[in-house]
């Protein structure tokens, strides 16, 4: 049986980056729904088509893609994941994004396979980070305020063993690694994970990650 179309909707305000990123998408059989010069025409399109994945710039007149993708997903658009558009990828902008609930985020200047090696892991249900750069990111720009002084109370609803799995989970460890390092099954881990991300209502562990550092459960290196 073959595998479903993968639907994308690419927002750029350079027609050139959205038309070469819909011809690479294209090539692999994944369907462009729309293109969108500005948040604004983002959310309009995802609205229309229902892709499963947004390819999302940042700086983009009108509505920029934080906006766009706060609105997509407040939409209740579960099934439709934002991958971030950047040029630099410490971009503080980056981190707003993942905050508002995008997936991950790419540089502009990948490869054709990395692009839809990622849109294709994304639209599984994946994050598109690899949890250590996600963890450098948010070290540099979470918590520039005084860090939380109690545990967010919806932390309250883990387990000691949850918890535990999201504390290291936010250190910037794999699925293999918190397995190795709990003595568990990688089956165990990835079933912890998963309740985890139900409990706190989280699309992703990108998700986690930012809640562990936001509410104090860990705090950045050369934090209090």
């Amino acid at each position: 049986m073959s595998r479903p179309a993968l639907r994308a909707v690419v927002a750029d305000d350079q027609a050139l980056v959205r038309t070469g990123f819909g011809m690479i998408l294209a090539a692999d059989g994944i369907e462009v729904t729309a293109e969108a010069a500005d948040g604004a025409e983002a959310v309009a399109a995802v609205r229309r088509t229902r892709p499963d994945v947004v390819l999302m710039d940042i700086r983009m007149p009108r509505m920029d893609g934080i906006e766009a993708t706060r609105r997509i997903l407040a939409d209740g658009q579960d099934s439709t994941r934002v991958i971030i558009l950047t040029t630099y990828d410490l971009d503080h902008y980056v981190y707003a994004a993942l905050t508002v609930g995008a997936s991950g985020f790419l540089l502009k200047d990948v490869s054709p396979e990395h692009l839809v090696a990622a849109v294709r892991l994304v639209q599984s249900g994946d994050a598109l980070l690899a949890p250590s750069i996600t963890r450098r990111l948010i070290e540099r720009f979470a918590l520039r305020e005084e860090p939380a002084t109690t545990v967010h109370r919806e932390l309250s609803g883990l387990t000691p063993r949850e918890l535990e799995v999201l504390r290291l989970l936010a250190t910037g460890l794999s699925n293999a690694e918190l397995a190795e390092r709990l003595f568990l099954s990688p089956t165990t881990v990835k079933t912890h994970i998963g309740r985890i991300l139900s409990k706190l209502d989280l699309r992703d562990r990108v998700q986690a990650v930012v809640l562990a550092y936001e509410t104090g459960l860990i705090v950045p290196e050369g934090g209090t």
